[in-house]
Order: C-alpha cells, then sequence, then structure tokens
C-alpha cells in the first residue's frame, strides 16, 4: 500500500497540487488524503471507502485509476492471504453467534412468529366456537329452554312464517 500511496503523492507534488485543494475538490478530509499517501490502511474503517478514495484521488491527479485499483486490489489478496488458519479459527470461536447460516430467506423474523402465533389463537377460538355450536345444537333437543332453543323459536315465528 505504502507504493500505491507514493505514486499518488508524487503524481500530485509533480502537478503541484496541495493537499487541502485535493480535500476541497474530492471532498476527502486532508487526514484521509495523507494516511492514503502513507499507506495507513488502518486509519480506514471501511476498507471499500479506502478503495473508492484511492480511485477517485487517482482520476483526479490523471494516473490509470484501473491500474491503481488493481494494484490496490492486489495489495488487498496479499494482505488477507497472510491471516494464518490459527487467527481464522481462533475468530470463529470468538463469534457469538451459532454456526447456521443467514439468510433473508432462512431469518425467522419476530413479526412472522407474532403473525403465526395470532393465526393458531384465532384458528383454536374458532373451534371452540363451532364445537360449542355444535354441543348446544345436540342438546337443544332435550332441553328447549336453553337459550339457542329460545333464539331458533323466535327466529321461525319473526322470519320464516
Amino acid at each position: 500500500m505504502k507504493e500505491i500511496g507514493e505514486k499518488l503523492k508524487n503524481a500530485r507534488e509533480s502537478i503541484g497540487v496541495s493537499i487541502e485543494e485535493v480535500s476541497e475538490d474530492l471532498k476527502i478530509s486532508p487526514k484521509q488524503i495523507i494516511d492514503i499517501e502513507n499507506g495507513n490502511v488502518e486509519s480506514f474503517q471501511d476498507i471499500f471507502n479506502l478503495k473508492y478514495f484511492i480511485r477517485d484521488y487517482a482520476k483526479y491527479l490523471g494516473l490509470d485509476k484501473e491500474q491503481i485499483v488493481d494494484d490496490f486490489n492486489e495489495y488487498l489478496f496479499d494482505y488477507t492471504s497472510k491471516l494464518s488458519l490459527a487467527d481464522i479459527k481462533n475468530e470463529s470461536r470468538n463469534k457469538k453467534e451459532d454456526n447456521k447460516i443467514k439468510s433473508p430467506y432462512t431469518i425467522e423474523r419476530k413479526s412472522e412468529k407474532l403473525y403465526q402465533n395470532f393465526i393458531y389463537i384465532a384458528i383454536v377460538v374458532l373451534l371452540v366456537t363451532i364445537i360449542f355450536l355444535i354441543y348446544t345444537i345436540l342438546t337443544n333437543d332435550k332441553n328447549e329452554d336453553n337459550l339457542l332453543g329460545g333464539f331458533y323459536e323466535f327466529a321461525e315465528q319473526n322470519y320464516f312464517n
């Protein structure tokens, strides 16, 4: 990364542009420009933002932005391939999440569970109501004085005659 930063710094100095001018034109802080030129990757939280800063900076300086981005991608590949297997295993052990694959299709959302619970409760209430009505109709023959029997008599007298 230092080589990329040196290319950018040399190009900037050769055309006589100050860090403040670059900062103002590209809307990048002067500290970020200095960090790019010094190869301080650790000062950037997001490596993708750094990649785009480098691309825009190279384009601004009139350099071959594609070549600079390719150099940066090679640097990233070299940097990430130097991670030891032990470091990778330790990092995976330190994760508190379970090892399930998470995707938008397999993640259960709380709202979906709430909706499912509502449906189950509605089905149970409906079944209990149906069972109560069937029981009442069957016992209606034995006891004409019950509430539904009276309702049926009222309905027959007022609506069916």
